[in-house]
C-alpha cells in the first residue's frame, strides 16, 4: 500500500503498510451498533448509570464526555446510583497514535493523527443485554478524538431509545460462544440486521466451551465454536446439530517487549517449551538462535494463557500437540488443558488485554484482538520450515493446503503450505438439525445463507479470511436440506 507522503508512520510494531491497511479495514468495518433485543425493551429505560471507562485512555473526562451528550437530548435521566437505574451502560476507550502528519514530508516532526475506538453496551436489570455499539474515529471530525467517539456513540444511544418500535413481529435468536469470531459475528449480525431487520440476533462472547453449555440446555437458538464437535460430543447433545464453517483466522503469539517491537521469531520448540517452563528468560540461547540480533532482554518471562473453556486454547495446543512430542505427551490438546506454568484469563480480549499490562508477558490470541490493542506478534516457523506472519495472505496459503480443507471439519494448524501460517483456524456456528418452530428455522437459515454468501466479503475487513469456495458449496447444499427438512 502506497503511503501519503505527509503521513510518516510509526515503527513499533507491525510493517506499516500492513498495521495502517488493517486500521483502516477495521475503521470501515465496525462504526454501527452490533447487537439489539425489541425495541419495546430499549423503550423502557428511562434512567440510565454510566459505569467507569475502562481502557487506557483518559476514562474520567471521555465518561463526562459522554453523560454531557446524553444529558443535551433529555431523553433519558442519568444517575450516579446504579441501583436506581433502569440500565447500566458499560463503555470502553483505547486510542493511541497512527503516525504524524506534517505538511512538509521531510520534516522529523508534525501534528499527531489519532486511530482508536469506543465499545459500548447496555444491560438491562437483569444482565441482559439490551444494545451496544463500537465506533471509530470520523474522518472529517473538527473535535479531538474522545470528543468525537463520544459524540458518536452518545448519538446512536439516543436513537436506538428513541427509534420507532417495529411495526411487525421481530424474530429474536439468541446464540453464544466463541470469543475468537466476536469481532466479525458483531458486525455480521449489524449488516444482516439492516438486510432483514425483523430478525434480531443477539451474540454473548462466552468462550466456545460456555456457547456448547448454553446450547445443550436450550438457552441459546445455536452456538459458536472454535472446536470441530466430534461424533463422541455430538452424541452428549440432546438433539443433533449441524455444523457449519463460517470462517478462517488466526491465533498469533502476542508479547510485550517495548524494546524489541514486532516481528519477534518463535519455532514450535520454542512456543511448546516456554509453556512447559522450560525456556524461563527472554535471553533463552534457543530464542536468540532464531532472533540474530536482536536485544533480548535478560528478563524473566510472564507467561499467560486461557483459563476457560476456548476453542482458542484448543488451536493452539492443537498446534503444538502436532509439533512437540513432549506437549503431545504432558499436556496435550483441549479447549481446557493442565498448564504446567503461567496464569489464566478469560476470552481472547482478557489474554490481549493481560498482555498489554504486563511488561515482559507472552500469550496468545485471536488476530483480530492484538491489532486491536497494538500488540506485537510474533511470526511462526510453519511446517515447511519458514517463518511466516499471520496476515490474509497467510490464511489464504493455509487454506489452499492440499489436505482437504473442503472438509467442513478439518484442522488447518499445521498446514503444510510453503506460505501458510500454522496457527490457522476454521471457526464453526453450531445448529440444530431439527427446529420445531418454523419461523425461527426460517429466520437461522436466511442468517446462515447470508454468512456464506455475502457475509464473506465482508470478513477481510477485520483480519480474517473468507471460506474456500468448496467449504462454502458444501455448505450452501448443507443448509438446502436443512430448509427441506
Amino acid at each position: 500500500m502506497k503511503r501519503p507522503s505527509i503521513l510518516r508512520p510509526l515503527q513499533r510494531w507491525i510493517t506499516a503498510s500492513i498495521l495502517l491497511g488493517f486500521l483502516v479495514a477495521l475503521t470501515a468495518a465496525i462504526t454501527l451498533p452490533t447487537h439489539a433485543q425489541t425495541t419495546d425493551t430499549l423503550h423502557q429505560v428511562k434512567k440510565i448509570y454510566v459505569d467507569p471507562i475502562t481502557g487506557k485512555s483518559d476514562s474520567t473526562a471521555a465518561r463526562k464526555l459522554i453523560i454531557d451528550n446524553l444529558q443535551k437530548d433529555h431523553t433519558v435521566q442519568i444517575v450516579d446510583d446504579p441501583t436506581q437505574a433502569d440500565a447500566i451502560l458499560q463503555v470502553r476507550m483505547e486510542t493511541w497514535v497512527r503516525g504524524y502528519v506534517s505538511v512538509n514530508p521531510r520534516s522529523t516532526s508534525g501534528y499527531p493523527a489519532y486511530g482508536g475506538f469506543l465499545s459500548a453496551q447496555l444491560l438491562g436489570k437483569g444482565g441482559d443485554l439490551l444494545w451496544s455499539n463500537i465506533v471509530t474515529p470520523s474522518r472529517y471530525a473538527s473535535s479531538g478524538i474522545r470528543h468525537d467517539l463520544a459524540d458518536q456513540i452518545a448519538h446512536k444511544l439516543l436513537v436506538a431509545l428513541t427509534s420507532s418500535p417495529s411495526k411487525g413481529p421481530v424474530r429474536i435468536l439468541k446464540a453464544a460462544g466463541a470469543t475468537f469470531p466476536a469481532p466479525l459475528y458483531l458486525a455480521w449480525i449489524e449488516s444482516f440486521r439492516q438486510h432483514r431487520p425483523d430478525i434480531q440476533i443477539t451474540y454473548n462472547s462466552i468462550g466456545s466451551e460456555a456457547g456448547l453449555e448454553q446450547l445443550h440446555d436450550s438457552k441459546v437458538t445455536f452456538a459458536a465454536s472454535d472446536v470441530a464437535l466430534s461424533d463422541a460430543y455430538m452424541r452428549q447433545m440432546p438433539v443433533k446439530l449441524l455444523q457449519f464453517a463460517t470462517v478462517l483466522g488466526a491465533i498469533v503469539p502476542v508479547y510485550n517487549l517495548p524494546q524489541i517491537g514486532n516481528n519477534l521469531r518463535f519455532t514450535p520448540e520454542i512456543l511448546a517449551n516456554i509453556y512447559l517452563g522450560n525456556i524461563r528468560s527472554w535471553d533463552d540461547p534457543a530464542i536468540r538462535a532464531v532472533n540474530h540480533g536482536v536485544p533480548l532482554p535478560s528478563a524473566p518471562i510472564v507467561i499467560i494463557h486461557r483459563n476457560d473453556g476456548s476453542g482458542t486454547t484448543f488451536a493452539f495446543t492443537d498446534f503444538l500437540s502436532k509439533t512437540n512430542p513432549d506437549w503431545k505427551a504432558t499436556v496435550g490438546s483441549g479447549t481446557t488443558v493442565k498448564w504446567p506454568v503461567g496464569k489464566g484469563v478469560q476470552g481472547n480480549d482478557g489474554v490481549a488485554a493481560s498482555v498489554a499490562e504486563t511488561p515482559n508477558s507472552i500469550g496468545y490470541t485471536e488476530l483480530t484482538y492484538a491489532i486491536q490493542r497494538q500488540l506485537s506478534y510474533g511470526i511462526v516457523r510453519n511446517a515447511a520450515g519458514n517463518f511466516m506472519q499471520a496476515n490474509l495472505a497467510t490464511l489464504a496459503a493455509a487454506a489452499i493446503a492440499p489436505h482437504g480443507t473442503s472438509a467442513i471439519a478439518s484442522s488447518l494448524t499445521n498446514a503444510p503450505g510453503k506460505y501458510a501460517y500454522p496457527i490457522t483456524s476454521f471457526t464453526w456456528l453450531l445448529v440444530p438439525e431439527s427446529i420445531p418452530d418454523p419461523v425461527t428455522k426460517s429466520a437461522v437459515a436466511d442468517f446462515l445463507e447470508w454468512i456464506l454468501t455475502a457475509g464473506q466479503k465482508e470478513v477481510s475487513a477485520l483480519a480474517y479470511h473468507p471460506l474456500p469456495k468448496e467449504t462454502v458449496t458444501r455448505e450452501l447444499q448443507m443448509l438446502a436440506a436443512f430448509k427441506a427438512k
